[in-house]
């Protein structure tokens, strides 16, 4: 029964690490769109889904494996399981490190991608605010136009 857990949760983590080198291809999409010019959101609303997606599936790895390490380290504790399964386990830390790394990787790619999208905000901030100022002094203008009178020139003959 060890085995056949400690096989489960080795195939857990091996499906963990698949997961998050999806989620660094969709990081590294996304850094992608938004540095396109005329970025499409709906290109980045695309992504950013299949990304919720694939951190729903590895939030359900992770609560199946931490039921399953529960049951099986109390085993592994009560007969001394350790030594026997030791080659499975190594394995396994080997794979615990290799997600310890790609989830820092993915933190400092979610980074950049933040700082990216700030910028955009900022950049579309200062467009809105200079369209503004731009329909202040047309609007400004047209009123100063307005109020003014031009009066027609008159003639007057002042010789009678």
């Amino acid at each position: 029964m060890e085995k056949q857990y400690l096989a489960i949760m080795e195939q857990s983590l091996e499906k963990k690490v698949g997961i998050l080198d999806r989620i660094i291809e969709k990081n590294k999409e996304q850094n992608e769109i938004l540095k396109q010019e005329d970025m499409q959101w709906e290109d980045f609303d695309e992504n950013a889904n299949q990304k919720m997606d694939l951190i729903e599936e590895m939030q359900k790895l992770d609560e199946g494996f931490e039921d399953l390490f529960e049951r099986v380290r109390q085993e592994l504790e009560a007969q001394g399981g350790k030594e026997k399964h030791a080659d499975v386990i190594r394995r396994m830390q080997i794979l615990i490190s290799q997600i310890t790394e790609k989830s820092a990787s993915i933190q400092t790619q979610e980074a950049r991608n933040k700082m990216l999208v700030e910028q955009y905000f900022q950049q579309a901030r200062e467009k809105i605010r200079g369209g503004r100022v731009s329909s202040k002094a047309a609007m400004d203008y047209y009123k100063n136009a307005s109020w003014t009178t031009v009066s027609q020139p008159h003639f007057l003959d002042s010789k009678k």
